[in-house]
């Protein structure tokens, strides 16, 4: 299996090819800065700007605050960006690689079959000394076809099924799982029967993933054994994602994505809350 991260090192050689990766830049963050602005003071050469928020999900409502996204409208951005079906693509973002995730697992859940996170982002890429530009692409002509479905989801109801009978993993940090804050999303707490895993216990102290025999590891201890009866959600499907990378670099692949995560669930007052 291909790995789901490239380093700087291998970015960088195969940035200097005849034939280059599509290099997408996903910088995004709860509550800014926007990532617009960001991109806009100096990002990866040849990279393409993708906004999370409006391209990469649809507008926020009852199916949560980052709804996958309608699929012309994915396509659209996606073949803007250049992303062609049989081209590899790259997404980073300012480091640890959270919204960067949300693309790669897009992109695979949409039909592409080489799609790879830089690990560490861009903290990793201005840490190693290679350059930044200002300079914008000019729009790509992509061809890539949007095709949903290639990585599963669940539903609320199947979300709270495998709370029961499987694993349901809640990604985002453990003060919200314990209910202590919840700075975002309509009531604190998580769904009953979910195990707390913070997506960022996935990380060494500089933003990268931890080795792949620490993170089996780290899931055989959650309880991790078969993907298919297993499920990750956090606030609003955007670091679950993450959480089946670093499942995916131990060895599971196929779990699910559960996209309306908390900000679904929680603003729905039928649904319990542990």
């Amino acid at each position: 299996m291909t790995s789901p991260l490239i380093t700087v090192a291998e970015l960088a050689a195969a940035l200097d090819t005849p034939h280059p990766p599509v290099l997408l830049d996903i910088r995004w963050q709860l509550g800014g800065p926007a990532g617009a602005e960001e991109y806009a003071k100096g990002h990866l050469p040849g990279a393409h700007y993708l906004d999370l928020d409006h391209e990469l999900a649809d507008p926020p409502g009852t199916a949560g605050r980052h709804p996958l996204p309608d699929p012309e409208r994915l396509a659209t951005a996606l073949r803007r960006a250049g992303v062609d079906a049989h081209r590899p693509v790259v997404a980073y973002d300012a480091g640890p690689s959270l919204s960067a995730a949300r693309a790669w697992w897009l992109l695979r859940w949409a039909g592409h079959t080489d799609v790879r996170v830089l690990d560490g982002g861009l903290a990793a890429w201005l840490a190693d000394g290679q350059p930044l530009t200002t300079e914008t692409p000019a729009p790509g002509d992509g061809d890539f076809k949007v095709s949903p479905g290639h990585l599963p989801t669940v539903d609320a109801a199947r979300a709270a099924e495998l709370a029961r009978t499987g694993l349901l993993l809640d990604a985002r940090a453990g003060e919200r799982y314990r209910g202590e804050t919840e700075p975002v999303d309509p009531r604190a707490g998580h769904i009953p029967g979910a195990t707390s895993a913070p997506t960022t216990e996935n990380l060494a102290a500089d933003g990268r993933f931890l080795p792949a025999g620490v993170l089996v590891e780290r899931f055989a201890a959650l309880g991790v054994t078969d993907p298919a009866t297993t499920a990750v959600y956090c606030g609003s499907g955007v670091t679950a994602a993450h959480q089946l990378l670093a499942l995916e670099l131990a060895g599971h692949q196929g779990a699910a994505l559960y996209p309306g995560s908390w900000s679904e669930w929680s603003a729905n007052p039928a649904n319990p809350v542990g």
